[in-house]
């Protein structure tokens, strides 16, 4: 008697449970930056006066916590489920989604570097209309600082950009302290001060010119940032790179999977 042996097609269990354990570090991730989101709006009275949301005078960062983390929850939810229950229309999803993101950081790239003159116009914009919000929330006074300490920056074009906050600007009938000041975060640092000076940049603006930069940075932030893009242009680059990996990684295991689904249905 002779026994012959069929050949049946089946999904890879490699590619299978690497696309479940690609996804379900995304998924996690995603569910801890929708907490911290919720959280932070939580901490600012948001959640339980969500009108607040469009009352906001600058950009809330939280928003940016909240939609990456939106998007990185469901791509990994249908990731996982797709790849565990060898579900198709999730693994197309997942599969379109990655996609899509793919093209538009691409065409973002490029137009970026088209449009160079109307993409300095537009961040410079966008950072005065914030410094105007500067005191109405926590966590873009706390991104504007931490932007301009790590810069050794102060206002998008110089200090005097300040003016356009009501906290700061020097009119005549502006009765808070910091009139004609700027924030800590612009002054040079004192390598001797064990605890931040955060009145340091009072009454600044309203000494001479000249005498500024003996207290604060009088480099505006972007000046500044387009000098840092060219001297850390490989780091960009490079972390451009690896997230594009990543992205063609999980679309070639989607698709894989997707391959081998089909496959073992069309032998039914």
């Amino acid at each position: 008697m002779r026994y012959y042996r069929y050949k049946n097609a089946e999904v890879s269990c490699c590619y299978k449970y690497l696309m479940f354990s690609y996804n379900i570090v995304f998924w996690l991730v995603g569910a801890a930056f929708l907490g911290i989101g919720f959280w932070a709006w939580s901490e600012k009275g948001v959640l339980s006066d969500l009108s607040q949301v469009t009352r906001q005078n600058g950009f809330d960062p939280v928003w940016v916590v909240l939609v990456v983390g939106t998007v990185t929850f469901v791509l990994g939810f249908a990731g996982c489920v797709g790849a565990l229950r060898e579900n198709i229309c999730m693994l197309k999803f997942f599969c379109g989604v990655i996609g899509v993101i793919f093209f538009l950081e691409l065409t973002a790239g490029v137009l970026a570097f088209v449009f160079q003159d109307t993409l300095r116009e537009w961040i410079s914009d966008f950072f005065l209309t914030n410094v105007k919000g500067y005191r109405d929330d926590i966590d873009l006074q706390n991104l504007i600082d931490s932007l301009q300490r790590t810069n050794q920056c102060c206002g998008a074009q110089n200090p005097n950009d300040w003016n356009t906050n009501n906290y700061f600007n020097c009119t005549d009938d502006n009765p808070s302290r910091e009139r004609c000041g700027v924030p800590f975060s612009c002054c040079l640092a004192d390598p001797a001060q064990t605890v931040v000076n955060t009145q340091c940049g009072y009454d600044i603006r309203a000494r001479p010119e000249r005498e500024w930069n003996t207290v604060i940075h009088v480099k505006g932030c972007i000046p500044a940032l387009e000098g840092w893009l060219p001297r850390n242009l490989y780091i960009v680059a490079g972390v451009f790179i690896i997230i594009s990996l990543l992205q063609m990684l999980g679309i070639f295991l989607a698709r894989t999977l997707i391959g081998d689904i089909k496959a073992v249905n069309s032998g039914f």
